[in-house]
């Protein structure tokens, strides 16, 4: 094997092996954002997927005091997610186990601001899910 096929080989396996890394410990987490829509029956509604480590949307932009519908789901496979936001000053408090088959989550947000979201998931010496990508920002305007 010569010097220049030795050192292509090398990179390449370097890279796979930062990709990897990157993988198993942690990704950049790209904004997503949903801003609700209000259908006719005064409801806004956003749908959520969880999957390997993130949500879509991860930012989610919804109306004060107007009801919200959040149907979440997650991508098919065995790792188990959930979906955790904890803010009963501003109305919003709910944990829930996302499923493959969609799950409503409904509230009224009685108070503006930015609450974050996450899965709680952690699997032993790993990190957790929320610090693997798997979370979230629901902005309540005006």
């Amino acid at each position: 094997m010569n010097r220049n096929h030795f050192s292509k080989w090398a990179g390449a396996a370097m890279l796979a092996a930062f990709v990897g890394a990157a993988l198993l410990f942690g990704q950049t987490v790209v904004e997503k954002r949903a801003v609700a829509e209000i259908g006719p029956d005064g409801v806004q509604r956003v749908e959520v997927i969880g999957g390997s480590y993130y949500f879509e949307p991860n930012v989610i932009v919804v109306k004060v005091n107007v009801p919200v519908e959040l149907r979440v789901r997650k991508e098919s496979g065995a790792t188990p997610h959930n979906m955790v936001l904890k803010a009963p000053e501003a109305g919003i408090d709910f944990s829930v186990s996302l499923s493959t088959k969609p799950t409503s989550i409904t509230f009224t947000p009685t108070k503006t601001g930015k609450y974050p979201f996450e899965c709680t998931h952690k699997l032993l010496f790993f990190k957790s899910h929320k610090d693997q990508g798997m979370h979230g920002v629901l902005e309540v305007v005006d």
